[in-house]
């Protein structure tokens, strides 16, 4: 089902924040990779949550009965969003970054001094910190090259997966640069290794449908308010494998898959919320069943955001003294588009871009790695775009105008 630039004009009337004016300015929300604004059935579904149900879980009364149907359906709408087989697949948190540290910590404790992870530089350093940290466990971690266009090094990935390989930890977009991995390359060296393979899906699907039974990955993990919803960390783990791991939890936490890495009482409200937001994106595609209308969606919505990204792209780039990196968008890629200026430090490009409404991040976004193998880290970094499902040609236009200002 097709998106169209009048569909996006229907969805910005979903977003308050849209309507936004500060100092005469109507507010471009171009920094979606950091997280994206949030429509009113989501806001609405989870004031109702504090409304009308807000207890604990396995209570034997009504409003506790009502959190934990709640929280089931939750489950069952991420595993449609994900393609997983089963809401049982499906693992809650506070973020990724947290959620990938409980995953270390227990993935440790069944590996040898010598074992080694295989880690890149594209990745963000929530894909990377967890497991740099099992050096001092005497794990080896080895890192795949990023090329200077953004892509991974295939060559390189094949020689730094070896016999001793037990995980391939690999980001499937990068949230600095846009580019998307060779996910089956990974798949391909981790099942020859015998390893793991770990996929930090947190900017691709918020661009891209997901399908963690084709990408057959044994973890992924994303988080809800890179996609329209609330701060909210999502786990995927391959059926039977969350057991056997040794989770840090209190004796009385559930053994079971998907409760086992679910550490205390979960934020109830949020999660009605991130039910709302795949149900928010599967209204806006076909199909019988819900897995259907949110791939529908999410491929109507992909083919919108690629085509105002390249759109960015492809004019930032001839505009004297503007640099833009990553790959193009010739092929598969994030809508999200990094520059720099020349003389002009990315925080003072930002600041002037934010003095006329037009929201873009500068920096790093925690993808230290790429930046600092670029040689930008010294520099201030990056100055990011990242278009949305509510991002507008005329938003575009504007952003041009004002980098061709800073530039010149």
């Amino acid at each position: 089902m097709a998106f169209t630039a009048a569909d996006c004009e229907r969805a910005r009337r979903d977003f308050p924040a849209l309507g936004r004016v500060v100092d005469g300015h109507a507010l471009a929300f171009l920094d979606g990779p950091a997280g994206t604004q949030v429509p009113e059935t989501v806001i609405d579904a989870i004031a109702g949550c504090y409304r009308t149900s807000n207890a604990n879980t396995h209570g034997e009364f009504p409003t506790s009965r009502d959190s934990d149907r709640l929280l089931h359906e939750t489950r069952e709408a991420v595993a449609a969003f994900l393609g997983a087989p089963s809401w049982r697949q499906v693992s809650f948190g506070q973020n990724m970054t947290t959620l990938n540290y409980a995953l270390s910590h227990a993935l440790v404790k069944t590996m040898a001094p010598g074992d080694e992870i295989v880690i890149t530089q594209l990745d963000h350093e929530a894909n990377r910190g967890p497991w740099l940290a099992l050096q001092d466990r005497g794990i080896t971690v080895r890192e795949v090259a990023m090329r200077p266009d953004g892509t991974l090094d295939p060559d390189d990935f094949a020689r730094q997966v070896t016999a001793r390989t037990r995980l391939v930890a690999v980001v499937m977009a990068s949230n600095a640069l846009g580019t998307v991995t060779d996910v089956a390359l990974a798949r391909r060296l981790a099942r020859q290794a015998g390893a793991w393979l770990l996929l930090d899906a947190v900017h691709y699907a918020a661009h891209l449908p997901l399908d963690v039974q084709e990408l057959d990955a044994d973890f992924l993990l994303c988080s809800a308010y890179k996609f329209y919803g609330p701060h909210v960390g999502i786990l995927y783990s391959r059926p039977g494998l969350l057991e056997q791991l040794p989770a840090e939890r209190l004796r009385t936490q559930d053994e079971e898959a998907p409760w086992r890495f679910e550490t205390g009482t979960l934020n109830h409200a949020a999660l009605v919320g991130v039910k709302a937001t795949v149900e928010y994106l599967a209204a806006w595609g076909e199909g019988e069943t819900l897995r259907q209308r949110l791939v529908s969606a999410m491929n109507g919505i992909a083919a919108y955001e690629h085509e105002l990204g390249a759109y960015y792209y492809n004019e930032v780039r001839c505009i004297p003294g503007v640099t833009a990196w990553g790959p193009d968008f010739s092929a598969t890629r994030a809508p999200t588009v990094s520059i720099t200026v020349d003389g002009i430090h990315p925080a003072e490009a930002a600041r002037r871009l934010g003095d006329q409404g037009l929201q873009v991040w500068d920096g790093h976004f925690f993808a230290l790695r790429p930046v600092e193998a670029l040689g930008l880290a010294e520099k201030g970094g990056l100055i990011r775009t990242g278009i949305v499902m509510y991002n507008t040609r005329e938003e575009v236009d504007r952003l041009l105008e004002a980098v061709a200002e800073i530039a010149g």
